[in-house]
């Protein structure tokens, strides 16, 4: 009978463990010049991300292959924690916007 309470006591702390590591983010690194603003799925494997660099805001294609700088955001993405325009909503307007002027590309 211990042998059964060993195993659910150790099956409970490694779910406790997963819980608190997602919690408070543990495996998010990096620093106060490089920030993830946020970002999209667009397909299985593909996404976009707006990331902070400094005071630059960048656009960025990501899919298994390769990582593409797609444009310098000229009037940077406040991020809102509270009601607003969500991420998804802004990064739409500004592809929109990129669409009718023509998308720089790097």
């Amino acid at each position: 009978m211990s042998i059964l309470l060993s195993l659910v006591l150790v099956i409970a702390l490694v779910f406790m463990l997963g819980y608190l590591l997602r919690r408070f983010n543990v495996t998010h690194t990096g620093s106060a010049q490089l920030k993830v603003i946020g970002s999209m799925a667009l397909g299985t494997r593909e996404r976009i991300l707006v990331i902070e660099v400094g005071q630059e805001q960048h656009l960025l294609g990501i899919t298994t292959q390769n990582i593409n700088h797609l444009a310098k955001l000229e009037h940077p993405i406040e991020v809102q924690k509270a009601d607003g325009e969500s991420f998804k909503d802004k990064l739409s307007l500004f592809m929109q916007g990129q669409g009718k002027k023509g998308a720089h590309h790097d």
